[in-house]
């Protein structure tokens, strides 16, 4: 099974500015004007264009979208080397850190929106990463 991620922007040029120069992904297929696929990661992720306000599901459901801070349970996990660098350049591309960078038995994590609303954390993971987590269950 393939794993496809979709995030809406309400600007693609921003979208790709931010995901490509922030992060290092880079585009691997324009479908149109409004998707483009960005690739360089484990999976590929779609930017898709939709405007803000308008309903993401269509009658009868009368939630719209918004791209103020928004809170969903579902967020991405970038794992890279040179946290402080890349949380520096999200920053200056219009990303929020949401709170100082904390450190774990596992590595660094910074916990970010990015300049849609959607949340996302950095992770460089030290040691045996998520494995610590493992051994300090086993002791």
């Amino acid at each position: 099974m393939d794993v496809r991620i979709c995030i809406d922007v309400d600007d693609l040029e921003r979208g790709i500015t931010f995901y490509t120069q922030g992060l290092g992904l880079r585009v691997g297929r324009r479908f149109d004007s409004e998707w483009v696929e960005l690739i360089g990661g484990s999976s590929p992720i779609d930017l898709l264009v939709n405007a803000g306000g308008t309903a993401p599901l269509g009658p009868p459901h009368t939630q719209r979208r918004t791209y103020a801070r928004h809170w969903t349970p579902v967020h991405l996990d970038f794992v890279v080397q040179g946290i402080d660098e890349f949380a520096k350049r999200l920053v200056a591309l219009g990303a929020t850190l949401e709170r100082p960078m904390a450190h774990y038995s596992w590595g660094l994590m910074a916990s970010m929106a990015d300049p849609f609303g959607h949340g996302l954390d950095l992770l460089e993971l030290s040691g045996r990463g998520y494995d610590e987590l493992m051994h300090a269950k086993a002791a």
